[in-house]
Parts: structure tokens; C-alpha cells; sequence
């Protein structure tokens, strides 16, 4: 038995294309990009580095996420990861970081009249995709976490529940 999962939070370097296939199954696909600094031990110097995956995530959720996410949008992605090797236009190989999603979490603060984030079940609690305000009436004028109950405040999204 084998297994290959991965985790990662980044950027959408593009918006979400949905295609489907010949049998009707839809299916979306975008890129991540995940920033990493480190600090060089000689120099002191802070050196930015940025992973590009591609992801693919099927079905329902593909739609849901075709639908809400866009270029830039902040998410989590968890799903099956594999490498695939090519050859460029260039003639050099290259390696693709892929990524068969199961879950897309959009992170971005959204406004209450939206709807929940992709990945994110209808009627999830706030911390599990919901989006912010989703306790207070549309147009209340409440701050975020208004109306819900045990006094949860969602203003920190650094404080992920995994």
C-alpha cells in the first residue's frame, strides 16, 4: 500500500478553469503558488522562494470551486500529490507538481451574502469554510463573528483548525 498526500496554502496564480469530460463529469483546475522565505546562515539575507501545483478537483466541488475562487484568492488544498515529467516548448524537461484535490478551502474573508467557500459543506461552522458574519442578517451591519454563538472571533485566520 502507498500513499501520497499533501497540504499546502498558497495563492491562486490564475482563476479556475472548468471543464468536462465526454461523459459530463466536471472537473476544475488551477495552479497554487506557495511562497517559503529562509534566511541565509552566511549573509543574514532573506531569500524568497515560490513552488508552483497544479490542481485538479472534481466533481461538485470542482464547480463549487470554479464558481468562488479567483486569481489571487488565499486557500487551502488537500488531495493526492504526484510529479510529472515533460518536455517544454524549449526542448528542456521539466518537472509538474500535481495535485488531485479533495478539498479546496477558499481562506479570504468573504462578505455574508456570498454563500460559503468552496470545499466548505452548506451550513459548515465558521471555522470550516464558512464565510465571515455568516451568524449576522445580510446588509445587519454586524462585525464578523455577529450573531454566532460561544463568542468564536474568526478576525485571525493564522489559527487554522489543523
Amino acid at each position: 500500500m502507498a500513499l501520497s498526500k499533501i497540504q499546502i496554502i498558497g495563492n491562486l496564480g490564475r482563476d479556475p478553469e472548468l471543464r468536462y469530460t465526454p461523459n459530463g463529469r466536471p472537473v476544475a483546475s488551477f495552479t497554487v503558488a506557495v511562497n517559503q522565505s529562509t534566511k541565509n546562515q552566511q549573509s543574514g539575507e532573506w531569500i524568497e522562494s515560490t513552488d508552483w501545483f497544479r490542481v485538479s478537483i472534481w466533481g461538485e466541488r470542482g464547480e463549487r470551486a470554479a464558481e468562488n475562487l479567483r486569481k489571487g484568492s488565499r486557500v487551502f488544498v488537500d488531495g493526492r500529490f504526484r510529479t510529472r515529467e515533460y518536455e517544454a516548448n524549449d526542448g528542456q524537461k521539466r518537472i509538474s507538481l500535481d495535485i488531485t484535490a479533495d478539498t479546496v478551502l477558499g481562506l479570504d474573508k468573504r462578505e455574508a451574502t456570498e454563500g460559503t467557500f468552496a470545499g466548505a459543506p452548506a451550513g459548515a461552522p465558521a471555522g470550516a469554510g464558512a464565510p465571515a458574519g455568516a451568524g449576522a442578517p445580510a446588509g445587519a451591519g454586524a462585525p464578523a463573528g455577529a450573531g454566532r454563538s460561544g463568542g468564536y472571533d474568526d478576525t485571525e485566520i493564522d489559527e487554522l483548525p489543523f
